[in-house]
């Protein structure tokens, strides 16, 4: 097999980073040419699993093409190299205000080399052969509707793919103001699902996978897509999308339960006050498609807390539009448009210590009672805040005031609404939920973070060691990776999670309501944290 001589640069450049350049250097080959419908494109051979990145399943979508839904890709002749990883999104804040600083060196960043340009319609696979018949695992990245990318090394999904011989996919898709910006109102029907354009991608996306996945060795009719965080809300919101039907047959949501979409009304608003930031009206489509990239960009940063003012903060993001999508996702009830796809859901035991969710007043880890009360009390002003935190004292009667509070803002982000969507679908009756809760907690950064919001990634993807930033260097992660990892990849391919070592995981019930913890020593929990989750349901007067 033809050798491929890489420079460091382009190491770099291919996401190929690691503490050991050389000897993946000697593990990275040419590899085979796969015939897809719309062209003919050449990968490479790493470390065994066949990689082709930056495939483009849509048109670039600047110019007139901006805010529109996505278009098909040109047709080429010849073979196109696939060695790259194509642009994320546009995202990044020139003032540097959309980082967490706390946060840089653990968290997923593109490697370098990668752009960031409106022509993002890209996915990135990983395969064992282009022969034979796997389930497909597509991962929707996180990072909310805002920021993020497949080409993140955290994603890499060689891993998971030798592990449980799987060909995964990742996506690239519009973000933020380029996504999600309504503007039906003043751009009539061509424009009508604007505000939604960023999840049409991703249905477009599923599109590309039906019809080109088996020349990569992948099954069309055994799809399942899953994401964490934004990605999980993502998932959340093709479960309700009627376009979305028939093109995946399982689901996983990780810490991202996505029970409600935005409104129509307050995604115009968002719109108007992103024009007029232009000093252009919401109805001069043409205009604003002309504004540059980073002009643009720049807008929808600055317009920040003008949006939070006119009480539509939360914009550019998923809408009821009566069109791509014509309800929320769960709630009232859980959507009949994906009633017979089963879906595996959880989320982590302390989410908010991640940074964005929690302020730095509240990461106090010597508040006093007096400090916990008060914040409690903020957070839920027409509540008992008094019982709530009762609740939670007696389920966890060593924890300090600042592990009670931790407890209380992981549910109320994350943890509650996990146990919502689940039993939401269960409700249906059509295809088994299955539930898990992630306890293990991290030493790297200190032990502060514990198990945290995106803690779990790492072990899904089966990628501890390249995350040592995140996991830190202990002993028993690579052996819970290696169960997690191949519970997701058995889920894809059978529609149960299993793997050795775990006891058998029942389908999630209001009967038994049975959630698998994964530590060092994982078990199947009876309704874990089911006292303090009521409290906190009841506090939300929901």
């Amino acid at each position: 097999m033809r050798r491929i001589h890489f420079t460091r640069r382009t190491v770099l450049a291919t996401g190929l980073l690691a503490p050991l350049a050389g000897p993946l250097l000697a593990q990275v080959a040419a590899g085979p040419v796969v015939d897809t419908v719309n062209g003919k494109v050449r990968g490479l051979t790493d470390h065994g699993t066949l990689v082709f990145r930056g495939l483009s399943y849509g048109a670039p979508t600047g110019g007139a093409n901006r805010f529109m839904p996505p278009q098909p890709v040109v047709k080429w002749k010849g073979v196109r190299d696939a060695l790259l990883f194509g642009a994320s999104s546009p995202q990044s804040d020139a003032t540097g205000g959309d980082r967490n600083v706390v946060m840089r060196a653990a968290l997923p960043q593109d490697p370098p080399g990668v752009s960031e340009t409106e022509d993002c319609l890209v996915v990135n696979v990983w395969t064992p052969a282009v022969t034979g018949k796997r389930p497909v695992m597509v991962w929707l990245h996180g990072g909310g509707f805002s920021s993020g990318s497949a080409s993140h090394p955290l994603y890499d999904g060689g891993n998971l793919s030798r592990r449980g011989d799987i060909v995964f996919v990742g996506v690239n898709h519009r973000l933020n103001v380029f996504g999600f910006t309504h503007l039906a109102a003043g751009g009539g029907a061509p424009f009508a699902s604007s505000g939604n354009a960023g999840m049409l991608d991703i249905v477009q996306a599923l599109q590309w996978v039906r019809a080109n996945i088996a020349a990569f060795g992948g099954d069309p009719d055994n799809v399942t897509i899953f994401g964490e965080s934004g990605g999980g809300a993502k998932v959340s919101t093709l479960l309700a999308m009627p376009q979305a039907k028939g093109l995946f047959h399982r689901a996983i949501i990780e810490s991202g339960p996505g029970l409600r979409a935005g409104s129509a009304q307050d995604a115009a608003r968002a719109a108007d006050i992103l024009a007029a930031e232009l000093g252009l009206k919401a109805n001069q489509i043409r205009e604003l498609q002309a504004v540059p990239t980073d002009k643009l960009l720049a807008a929808y940063f600055s317009i920040q807390p003008k949006l939070r003012a006119a009480g539509v903060g939360g914009s550019f993001a998923p809408i009821i539009d009566g069109a791509s999508l014509l309800r929320h996702p769960f709630d009232p009830d859980a959507p009949a448009v994906s009633d017979e796809v089963p879906l595996l859901i959880g989320s982590n035991r302390t989410e908010a210590t991640f940074p964005p969710f929690m302020s730095p007043a509240d990461q106090d880890r010597h508040m006093d009672e007096a400090g916990l009360r008060q914040r409690v009390k903020a957070a839920f002003p027409k509540a008992d805040s008094d019982a709530l935190i009762t609740a939670y004292r007696q389920a966890n009667p060593t924890a300090t005031p600042f592990d009670l509070l931790l407890y209380i803002s992981t549910d109320r982000v994350m943890g509650a609404n996990t146990i919502v969507l689940a039993e939401r679908k269960v409700a249906r009756g059509r295809a088994p939920v299955f539930v898990y809760r992630f306890d293990w907690e991290t030493q790297a950064m200190g032990g502060r973070m514990r198990a945290m919001h995106v803690m779990e990634v790492p072990f899904v993807m089966d990628n501890t060691i390249r995350s040592a930033g995140l996991v830190g260097t202990p002993s028993d992660a690579e052996a819970l990776a290696a169960t997690i990892s191949t519970a997701w990849t058995t889920f894809a391919r059978t529609g149960a999670p299993a793997a050795a070592g775990l006891p058998k995981w029942p389908a999630y019930s209001p009967a038994n309501r049975k959630v698998m913890v994964f530590n060092t020593q994982s078990f199947l929990g009876d309704d874990p944290g089911g006292a303090e989750r009521r409290a906190l349901l009841t506090a939300l007067g929901s």
